[in-house]
């Protein structure tokens, strides 16, 4: 069983005088792996310029953009068209020991192997007063502390559109209690780290329709590492597991590895961006 989706991403943006020079990245398309496969992809722009195709560091699909004509206004549009399997989160074995899985986590080469997810980022690093406000209890393996602290995070910030920006402090958030997925997913990294459990940022879709919070825009989510098991996605904006309703773009230490877009723009004056998403899935048999 699978879902068949069909994503469309627009972002429109208008500046006050004439851009000179532009450059785009772009990084929205679906990653493409065991359980996700991309059929097809559309790209364009309101004033035709080409783009090129590259990876990033992590290996991630991105498009580029280079503009050299003026223009005060432009528009992007993607198509995309994949196929998501349909699996159970929760299938896996759980540890039976939890002191001797936590000590595996404090194994110096386990530690370097993956220290990029360990590491503390401006954007996942808390005071020492707000870090001990979920307390890891160590007669639980890490995969039920893990679940444990999704419903902390979701019961500790409200979803708030509007509130927070891409630089906005988690110490903000964690004394306002607003924020959006991607406030939500830092603060889960930070506090999972801070034990020792390795944690990446993921940005991609959702599944509209559904009721989640976060489905209007791309969305954010997190991968913890299980021993013996890889990597488990947590959506601690809606206290679920990551699933066949999460289309996963990318992942980094946090959202500056993973932003939709970054430009530089040879301009002056103001400019506004808008962005949506449109996501709609249908069951296939197989």
């Amino acid at each position: 069983m699978s879902l068949e989706y069909k994503i469309v991403y627009c972002a429109e943006n208008q500046y006050e005088f004439p851009v000179k020079e532009a450059r785009w990245q772009f990084l929205i398309c679906p990653h493409q792996d065991e359980n996700q496969e991309l059929h097809s992809f559309s790209f364009t722009n309101s004033m035709n310029f080409p783009y090129e195709i590259s990876t990033n560091a992590y290996g991630f699909k991105t498009l580029r953009i280079l503009a050299r004509t003026k223009f005060k206004s432009i528009e992007f549009k993607a198509n995309f068209t994949l196929n998501k399997k349909i699996l159970n989160p929760f299938n896996f074995e759980l540890a039976t020991d939890p002191f001797e899985e936590l000590n595996r986590y404090h194994d110096l080469h386990f530690r370097v192997d993956h220290e990029p997810f360990l590491r503390k980022t401006p954007l996942t690093t808390l005071l020492d007063e707000h870090s001990n406000f979920f307390e890891y209890n160590k007669g639980e393996n890490v995969f039920e502390n893990l679940q444990l602290l999704n419903k902390w995070v979701f019961e500790k910030i409200f979803y708030t559109p509007g509130v927070t920006h891409v630089n906005t402090t988690l110490d903000y958030i964690v004394e306002n209690r607003h924020g959006v997925c991607q406030d939500f997913a830092h603060l889960f990294s930070a506090i999972a780290r801070q034990y020792g459990i390795p944690c990446r940022y993921v940005s991609g879709y959702l599944h509209q329709g559904n009721g989640y919070f976060g489905d209007s825009q791309m969305h954010a989510w997190t991968e913890a590492y299980l021993m013996d098991v890889g990597w488990v996605g947590f959506d601690p904006t809606n206290n679920i597991l990551a699933s066949d309703n999460h289309i996963k773009v990318a992942h980094g230490k946090d959202y500056a590895d993973c932003a939709p877009i970054k430009g530089i723009i040879l301009s002056k004056g103001e400019n506004t961006t808008s962005h949506s998403v449109q996501v709609h899935g249908q069951q296939q048999q197989q």
